[in-house]
């Protein structure tokens, strides 16, 4: 009877063990989901700045037009309202690191959908 009760509860801790794995892969998978969603977040709100800039730019055209128009545009002025903000390597150094990131990314998921999980793995050496 005890030799049943301790088979039992072995069988019981194998299967919560196969169960925690179990776990552990499901929430990798909503990891890598949650962060493929935060990194289109990212990206939407990048173009959404681009669009916000270039309808600033247009908005710079029309003051300009409207200065010229009154005789108030000088070469001084236009080269201020014109000239881009400085630039530095940070806005192209973040675009090289995103993309890496979408590449690794890529990979782990790829590798993940076409390998067997190791559960599947245990069950098939079972039968």
């Amino acid at each position: 009877m005890s030799k049943e009760l301790e088979k039992k509860s072995q069988e019981l801790e194998q299967t919560l063990a196969k169960q925690l794995d179990m776990l552990k892969k499901d929430s990798q998978d909503w990891l890598k989901v949650g962060a493929a969603v935060a990194a289109g977040a990212l990206l939407t709100y990048g173009i959404a700045q681009a669009i916000k800039k270039k309808k600033s730019s247009d908005e710079t055209q029309k003051a300009m037009a409207v200065l010229e128009k009154e005789g108030l545009l000088n070469k001084d002025l236009k080269k201020r309202l014109t000239q881009n903000s400085k630039s530095s390597i940070w806005p192209s150094l973040a675009q090289r690191l995103l993309i890496l990131g979408f590449a690794l990314a890529k990979d782990q998921l790829i590798n993940g959908f076409f390998t067997p999980s190791t559960i599947e793995k245990e069950v098939e050496e079972t039968k």
